[in-house]
């Protein structure tokens, strides 16, 4: 028996793909990228970097090991929709709770399945990201079209993400206490710092230095998060009241608004980056890391030359810069992932170099 496409996905040029639905029932409009992993699609569905977007996963085969309590990065997962080639709905695995579906649609999350996702991530590498309306079958594409040009992307994500009350994550036998800002932070962060002996204090996104300083903690993290790093001139503030004062880390994000603090200017990629095997260059040994990467924004290198920053690393597939540092204010930020989930752990060290830092500045 042949199954009727009941859902489409139209782009804001009127290109139209057509599939089945699954998850949330309804439309909804995002912004539309790909993510190259094989595998991790719990975590990346419930990154809430991918706050208002929908995500086209390259790799056919999706939902065939469900999803499991314990591999959350975030409680309640806020994309907007998922696109693959093949749903699974009939998970094969231990310790699988519920299936992808069940959970896209407990979080109202749009899915459609049956894609040519081949062809619609050649055409967002080709043309790039952008605005998508993703509806039932019989919807007009003229009404579409009318509705996506009149539409503005929202850009308040982080405040969206954001915890709205401070929280402690404690370590066992901790050595080191940590104050994270919490742009959309994936909770596999806050396990990787308890784990290297970090009692971690989450803040808001909108937290002040005062609260910070306050808490007297020996460094500063900052976390990933959605959106143009620009939306978050607060947070960019933040880091310029306490850059100096203590050891400071970025990820992703945070690498972005480190760079902004310090009056470095970054800019939007064609269609970011978004997968588990990006070769990322680390300056200092020569050294490639493969990396997990899930951006939209990043750093003018030219824009370094009137600021105190140095790039540490370089993306090999296009150059981008992918690390910075500031040694005389201990702060140093990456655009990718170690804390992977998913993804290789080739980068777990710059947790070790934090500890350091921290280490460092306590007998300074």
């Amino acid at each position: 028996m042949i199954r009727q496409c009941d859902r489409k996905i139209i782009l804001q040029d009127g290109t139209e793909f057509y599939g089945y639905g699954f998850g949330a029932t309804g439309e909804c409009t995002a912004e539309i990228v790909f993510n190259t992993s094989m595998v991790g699609y719990q975590e990346i569905l419930s990154d809430p970097s991918y706050t208002g977007q929908a995500i086209v996963m390259t790799y056919p085969l999706i939902g065939n090991y469900g999803m499991c309590e314990a591999d959350y990065e975030s409680l309640r997962p806020t994309a907007s929709a998922m696109i693959v080639r093949e749903y699974n709905d009939e998970p094969s695995n231990f310790r699988s709770a519920m299936t992808l579906g069940e959970v896209m649609e407990k979080n109202g999350i749009i899915g459609i399945a049956g894609v040519d996702t081949r062809k619609l991530t050649k055409y967002i590498r080709d043309k790039g990201t952008c605005k998508v309306l993703i509806t039932d079958a019989s919807t007009s594409n003229l009404a579409a079209l009318a509705h996506l040009q009149s539409l503005t992307l929202p850009n308040d994500q982080v405040s969206r993400v954001s915890t709205k009350e401070p929280y402690v994550s404690p370590a066992e036998n901790a050595k080191y206490r940590v104050a994270a800002i919490d742009c959309g932070m994936k909770q596999n962060i806050v396990r990787r710092l308890n784990s290297w002996g970090c009692d971690v204090t989450v803040f808001p996104w909108n937290v002040t230095a005062k609260e910070i300083h306050a808490l007297a903690p020996d460094g500063v993290f900052l976390s990933n998060g959605p959106g143009n790093p620009e939306d978050v001139q607060c947070v960019i503030q933040l880091v310029r009241e306490l850059r100096g004062k203590y050891p400071i880390f970025g990820i992703c994000l945070g690498h972005q608004i480190i760079a902004l603090a310090y009056g470095a200017k970054t800019y939007k990629l064609k269609f970011g980056h978004r997968g588990g095997n990006h070769p990322v260059k680390n300056l200092k040994t020569g050294n490639v890391e493969i990396t997990s990467q899930n951006h939209s924004y990043a750093v003018d290198i030219a824009s370094l030359g009137n600021t105190p920053l140095t790039a540490t690393h370089v993306n090999l597939l296009d150059n981008t810069v992918e690390g910075l540092e500031c040694p005389n204010d201990r702060v140093f930020s990456v655009q990718y992932h170690p804390e992977s989930a998913p993804g290789p752990q080739d980068s777990d060290y710059l947790f070790g170099q934090f500890i350091a830092m921290m280490e460092e500045a306590k007998h300074a």
